[in-house]
């Protein structure tokens, strides 16, 4: 069917701009086998032939991102931070995992005696 020429009144799909879809068009104008005008069967819009491509979406993620980081003011240069030398010191009253000796995770109030 690639050689069938397209001729006034077939139907093709196209992006229809106003029912925001691809629907069924009507060929209004062919100039040279190119289709140039489609009318939509749904909605009767008439409109350029778009060859079914649906138009480019806007981000809008990326325009509230954009939108909100423009409202925050710069923040002053931070403080180098000092150089990491190791694990952070333990309390002593703590044991390998972070629990009082012997407590299993509970802490011991003395008002058990």
């Amino acid at each position: 069917m690639e050689g069938r020429c397209v001729r006034l009144g077939d139907t093709v799909d196209d992006y229809c701009s106003r029912c925001k879809l691809i629907m069924n068009h009507g060929v209004m104008a062919v100039l040279e086998e190119k289709i140039l005008k489609v009318r939509c069967h749904t909605c009767m819009g008439e409109h350029p032939y778009r060859h079914g491509k649906t138009p480019r979406r806007k981000d809008p993620l990326k325009k509230a991102f954009d939108e909100v980081m423009g409202k925050i003011p710069a923040a002053p240069a931070a403080p180098a931070a000092p150089a990491h030398r190791g694990p952070a010191p333990r309390p002593d009253d703590e044991g390998p995992e972070g629990h009082a000796p012997g407590g299993h995770g509970r802490q011991d109030r003395g008002d058990d005696e």
